[in-house]
């Protein structure tokens, strides 16, 4: 366990396609992190996605966009993606639809889809982080889970590879 491996868990948690599904195993199985200390220390890292992501779009976003056309198109593309996946979840269970949404440790889904489609929705500030903190809480869990539990069924596996 190095420190190298705690830079590269917390930026596999914060990156978009990797999120949870890619810090939590990386800290476990590569990083030799105790996975008690690797779920809290990803699921920090990628809740921190919420307030900085939130804050960017509201902000910086309309700046850019402003300014910068093939960024204006490129976010115009991904955020109509966005808002056509999360926005029934949204409109019909509002804060529980971004939680639920957040917590399903799937691709595209997760802290930062989550994010955008309730800020393009127009949920709050104060909301989107909480339910996205829960989501990536819940998410969390299941991914440690399945982790834990799957590296242990095949323990014996990486023992045999390890002596190669």
């Amino acid at each position: 366990m190095s420190l190298w491996h705690f830079f590269w868990t917390a930026m596999l948690s914060m990156l978009p396609i990797a999120e949870l599904r890619g810090g939590i195993p990386y800290a476990i199985l590569r990083g030799d992190i105790p996975y008690y200390i690797a779920y809290f220390y990803c699921v920090f890292f990628n809740f921190l996605v919420a307030p900085f992501g939130y804050l960017f779009l509201k902000h910086f976003n309309h700046f850019v966009c402003k300014h910068v056309g093939f960024y204006r198109r490129f976010f115009e593309k991904v955020s109509t993606k966005a808002e056509l996946k999360i926005r029934p979840k949204v409109e019909k269970y509002g804060f529980w639809g971004v939680m639920i949404f957040v917590a399903i440790p799937l691709p595209i889904t997760g802290a930062y889809t989550g994010t955008l489609g309730a800020w393009l929705l127009g949920v709050s500030w104060k909301k989107t982080c909480l339910a996205v903190l829960c989501g990536v809480i819940i998410s969390g869990i299941i991914v440690t889970s399945i982790v834990v539990s799957g590296s242990e069924a095949f323990s014996f596996l990486i023992k045999d590879v390890d002596k190669l």
